[in-house]
């Protein structure tokens, strides 16, 4: 379904149907003797949405053995190497002493319930009303407890958040942890700018924020279509090129350091190879040759 103004969705449809489609990514890597991640969430959250394609994946009755990208090696790598990185995000910034993290539409998100918090640790998860409610009561229903503060803002991202956010208890006196995971590409370019305005307006300095960095000026303009024709090999009917917001933006990493940010940006071939990887040889395996995960303290 293409994007509209004013759509709204659920974990089945829409955007929110690519986060369960990471999800069940997630389940696939922290699966069987030599899981790459130890997420036990992922799998029974994806079988409570209902998605048959997702379940299947999960379950290995769907194999993409033939595609570089997309078979259950491969997706288990990539989901690692992205987890892994704003894990250890969050967990670098509760080291350094914040005790204050927001998850920007958190999906599926397990991170409240699984990383180990500080006891005085704020968790804020933003998503959609609907989305928030699912997973709320999901893991509540399977036992799951907060590893954190869990404080939950229902609200859809292109309204007022930044009100939300402080009505729920949000500190702008102190630092912060900010995570945009999966979330930009989603963005029209001036809702990714006013975005990271709005997170630069409620941070206090020592603030971090972490993201994919895309250069969407270095990819190919069916990169999308290409993508999605090999996902529905695999039964998924989600559509990228619908979903997407393509056209120039500024990078994250040039925005960010122009307003303050003292910036960091690791490519994806270096993040694969940080454990001990190595990126597919495909030219979907990234947003371009300067794409990679930004991680951003404000000074």
């Amino acid at each position: 379904m293409a994007r509209t103004e004013n759509d709204t969705w659920d974990l089945a449809s829409s955007v929110g149907a690519t986060a369960t489609a990471v999800a069940a990514s997630r389940a696939i890597a922290s699966a069987g003797d030599n899981a790459l991640l130890a997420d036990p969430w992922p799998d029974p959250l994806v079988r409570a949405v209902g998605i048959d394609t997702f379940i299947k994946l999960v379950d290995g009755e769907i194999e993409g053995a033939d595609d570089p990208l997309l078979n259950r090696q491969a997706m288990s790598e990539q989901i690692t190497v992205r987890t892994r990185f704003f894990d250890d995000f969050f967990m670098q910034a509760t080291d350094a002493g914040i005790r204050q993290a927001v998850i920007l539409a958190s999906g599926l998100d397990t991170r409240a319930y699984r990383l180990p918090w500080p006891a005085d640790t704020v968790v804020y998860e933003i998503d959609q009303p609907e989305v928030i409610e699912f997973k709320t009561r999901t893991l509540a229903d399977l036992g799951a407890q907060p590893a954190a503060q869990r404080r939950t803002v229902p609200i859809d991202l292109r309204d007022d958040w930044p009100t939300a956010l402080r009505e729920a208890g949000f500190d702008t006196a102190k630092p912060t942890a900010w995570s945009a995971e999966g979330l930009l590409v989603y963005l029209p370019p001036e809702a990714q700018d006013r975005l990271f305005d709005n997170i630069a307006a409620l941070s206090a300095p020592g603030s971090r924020i972490a993201t994919e960095h895309m250069d969407l000026r270095n990819i190919p303009a069916d990169w999308a279509e290409k993508l999605t024709e090999r996902s529905r090999r695999l039964g998924s009917n989600i559509n990228l090129a619908e979903l997407f917001y393509t056209g120039d933006r500024n990078t994250a990493a040039d925005y960010l350091s122009g307003h303050g940010w003292r910036v960091d940006v690791r490519t994806t071939e270096q993040a694969y190879a940080a454990h001990g990887f190595d990126l597919p040889d495909d030219e979907l395996a990234s947003f371009g040759d300067s794409s990679g995960y930004l991680t951003a303290t404000l000074t």
